[in-house]
């Protein structure tokens, strides 16, 4: 079946006509409309207001609905309805995106919205929420935008359908498009313009206001630089005078960063300041991808620790063994901890965008202020000239009020009523009306003497008003006069700070810690760091502090490892560039500076460190003594690929309670038991075992006796051996009787022998509870680590004991 057609005929008088137009002028013309659409309407600010059309729609409705900073809160929701049915014929998400920047403080160096909820973060990372969630209201600096508005201040146009009015340009108290910057894509042309400080701007156009003729230099004077919302520090200023003179130029924003201690092995460097634009997170990722690419070289971590109450922290954590200052050369260089900006001064001026220096924008506002004040002084002086014309014919009447009472009451209509008026005290019809229009309760004497006061109060402010309009100089002075109240009142301090230039000396600094010599130390309380050879020699002399005892110390560089010997048996490998370094305290060494063993190290319970060894497999091995009376010369070998290694089989009950990396293979080992015997022979005695072996019998021990110290002590230095007797029961930090006596007293022995007795009992002493053998001075502390006084030396090998001052927890010697 054949379908019908439903196209309908033309009528019989239809004339067609076919316009023939070039495709070219089309084109041509309608691109022309539309650039000058974009540019005009859409992407470029005017110079008097700074404000593009969506901006300025924005300020202008909300003051329109009320929503000053006293007022509460709406959602955006509707604000971005009313701007777009009244006034910005655009989509929704155009009008919020505008919204949203004026209300980020990080965005606008002085925000025009009062934003309550997610308004988004820096950089975008964190999206603003959705308009139907979020509220706003004006800020304060609006209400300087949009201020006298209502005074015939600024030419208003129709909207787009002809239905309402809106300003061409907001009246603008102060320089809002120097202070907030703008940036916008044009065709053919763009605009960006950073942030200024306020302050700083207004002093500018204040000394112009005073000087019309004056250089850019001196302008410099008051502006030296933007002011970015974000801080940060901004490196090259001959970019900025480039741009301040001719409206373009180039310069660089670096991240404000400092080096600090981020952990207890680690320093890091903590970001406070980003540079405009740049989120955290933006450089978080750039750096990961970075590491990953294997381009970037010293990172540990980075961490994000920005909260509302501290602000921005970036805290990056760099390895040990890297040199922060060059690891952050690194970040500015291949991060966006340093970003450049292109500064590109275009603004409409007449309707025509022109790319302007600081001087020109400045003329520009200023001009434009003088326009402002002086239509609002016209506006309001002929308002109280309207207003004081109402005055006088009011007064005339109170007069011969009788008089006009009769007259309106012989009136046959208020036509008539009006006319007798205006013919018998010669008032004009204004006058005459509003006579008529006032109540008798007003006509009273009282009325009378507020109404001769306002008339005098109203030619006062007349002929203020017609001296400022008259004068240009006034004109000047009471713009100026206005600046001067707006700096005070929103001024803030710089933010930003100005680099002449970023300087060289970071750059040469060598991204690696050099492989210098120094020294590991261990101390009384448990506190590990290192201090570069040479500079702290912890010997005798200078103020006793806390934490001056090194029960363990050797050499070492700062890139290699050392080995942390164990109660139990274990070598744990520590890496020496993971310590803290000490500075150089030769007048009274200390470990304060130190880190703890747990930062470091996971140790069992019960299981404490007693000595540190280098891994050299060259030096003679590792002496080691346990409780139960077992000695073993550890052979040197230490796998790279363990972390954890095994010295010694230790026999169940058992554990070390010494150890030490032997230097010369010559040293004496020295047993001290807690029956007061001291056994010393030579390291040679006792051959060296692979690490897994469980050692020989070093001293013989009596039934129910212990080994309470071992060492190992060079014959070669001065010596001495320090004991502590005490009673059964009496803890090993207690108050005892101690004895100091030179080592050399103490004649060698044979390994596994019972050596001889080095400190006699006191009626109640059964044991010793502490002892120690090692190279003079030796230097005693109580488990707090505060010092403790030794006494004086006893020649005697055997002889008791004296008392003691204050408990002894631990005894060293010089490191």
């Amino acid at each position: 079946m054949a379908r019908r057609s439903t196209k309908t005929a033309p009528p019989d008088d239809y004339e067609e006509r076919i316009l023939d137009i070039d495709v070219v002028d089309e084109m041509q013309g309608s691109f022309l409309e539309y650039a000058y659409s974009v540019i005009y309407s859409r992407a470029l600010p005017d110079a008097r207001d700074g404000m593009k059309p969506v901006q300025r729609r924005i300020l202008y409705q909300m003051h329109d609905m009320g929503l000053r900073p006293d007022r509460s809160y709406v959602k955006c929701a509707r604000v971005v309805g009313e701007v777009m049915g009244k006034l910005h014929p655009h989509g929704d998400s155009a009008i919020y995106d505008a919204l949203v920047r004026m209300a980020q403080p990080f965005s606008m160096r002085l925000p025009l919205v009062d934003g309550h909820g997610n308004f988004g973060s820096l950089g975008n990372d964190d999206p603003p929420a959705a308009m139907r969630y979020t509220e706003c209201r004006s800020a304060s600096a609006a209400g300087l935008m949009v201020e006298s508005i209502d005074e015939d201040t600024v030419d208003f146009a129709a909207n787009y359908d002809g239905s309402e009015q809106e300003p061409v340009a907001l009246p603008a108290a102060y320089p809002n498009l120097l202070v907030n910057g703008s940036s916008g894509i044009a065709v053919g042309m763009a605009t960006n313009m950073p942030p200024h400080n306020l302050a700083e701007v207004i002093a500018a156009a204040r000394h112009l206001i005073r000087h019309p003729g004056a250089d850019l230099a001196t302008l410099m004077r008051h502006v030296p630089g933007p002011d970015l919302p974000t801080g940060g520090q901004i490196v090259g200023l001959e970019g900025i005078h480039d741009a301040y003179e001719t409206g373009r130029g180039t310069f660089r924003i670096r991240a404000t960063v400092a080096v600090e201690k981020v952990t207890a092995r680690r320093r890091g460097l903590v970001v406070t300041e980003l540079p405009f634009t740049v989120g955290p997170e933006k450089v978080i990722g750039k750096i990961k991808d970075l590491v990953n690419a294997k381009r970037l070289q010293g990172i540990a971590d980075v961490k994000d620790l920005t909260d509302r109450e501290h602000g921005l922290r970036l805290v990056i954590e760099v390895k040990n063994g890297f040199n922060p200052e060059a690891v952050l050369a690194q970040l500015y260089k291949l991060t966006p901890m340093e970003e450049s900006f292109g500064i590109n001064n275009v603004a409409l001026v007449d309707g025509q965008p022109l790319t302007m220096g600081l001087k020109e924008l400045l003329e520009v506002y200023v001009d434009h202020r003088f326009q402002v004040v002086r239509r609002r002084s016209e506006y309001r002086r002929g308002r109280r000239r309207d207003r004081l014309h109402l005055v006088e014919g009011l007064l005339v009447a109170l007069v011969d009020i009788d008089e006009v009472i009769r007259i309106i009451r012989s009136s046959d209509n208020a036509a008539e009523a009006k006319e007798s008026l205006m013919t018998r005290f010669s008032l004009s019809e204004t006058q005459t009306q509003y006579i008529l229009d006032t109540p008798l309760r007003r006509l009273t004497r009282f009325d009378r003497l507020e109404l001769e006061a306002e008339r005098e109060r109203l030619e006062r402010e007349i002929a203020e008003l017609s001296r400022i309009l008259e004068s240009d100089a006034e004109l000047r002075k009471l713009v100026s006069s206005e600046l001067a109240d707006i700096a005070r009142k929103y001024g803030t301090p710089r933010r930003s700070r100005l680099v002449e230039s970023a300087g060289a000396e970071v750059e040469a600094v060598p991204l690696e810690v050099a492989d210098d010599p120094c020294r590991v130390l261990l101390s009384s309380t448990g506190l590990l760091a290192r201090t570069a050879d040479g500079e702290t020699t912890l010997e005798s002399g200078g103020r006793r502090v806390k934490h001056d005892v090194i029960v363990s110390a050797v050499p070492s560089t700062s890139r290699s490892e050392v080995g942390a010997v164990t109660s139990t048996g274990r070598l744990l490998r520590l890496p020496v560039i993971d310590l803290p370094q000490l500075p150089p305290t030769a007048a009274a060494p200390n470990l304060a500076g130190g880190a703890q063993l747990s930062e470091f190290l996971s140790l069992r319970p019960d299981e404490r460190v007693v000595c540190l060894t280098t891994l050299d497999e060259s030096s003679p091995g590792l002496a080691i003594g346990t409780e139960q009376g077992v000695v073993k010369r550890v052979v040197p070998e230490y796998p790279a690929n363990k972390e954890e290694l095994e010295v010694i089989a230790l026999r169940e009950g058992d554990r070390i309670v010494g150890a030490a990396e032997l230097r010369t293979g010559e040293e004496d080992l020295v047993f001290v038991t807690s029956d007061a015997q001291l056994l010393r022979y030579q390291a040679g005695q006792v051959r060296p075992q692979g690490r897994q072996a469980g050692g020989m019998a070093g001293v013989k021990l009596a039934e129910g006796v212990r080994v309470i110290s071992f060492t190992a002590v060079d014959p070669a230095v001065e010596a001495v051996v320090f004991t502590v007797a005490g009673g059964s029961g009496t803890l090993d930090d207690s108050l005892g009787t101690a004895k100091l006596t030179p080592f050399d007293q103490y004649p060698r022995k044979g390994r596994a022998t019972g050596g001889v007795r080095c400190q006699r009992f006191l009626k109640g002493e059964d044991h010793l509870h502490l002892a120690w053998a090692g190279p003079a001075p030796a230097r005693a502390a109580t488990r707090t680590g505060a010092p403790a006084e030794l006494p004086e030396l006893d020649p005697r090998r055997d002889g008791s004991g004296t008392p003691l001052a204050k408990a002894v927890a631990v005894v060293g010697g010089p490191a």
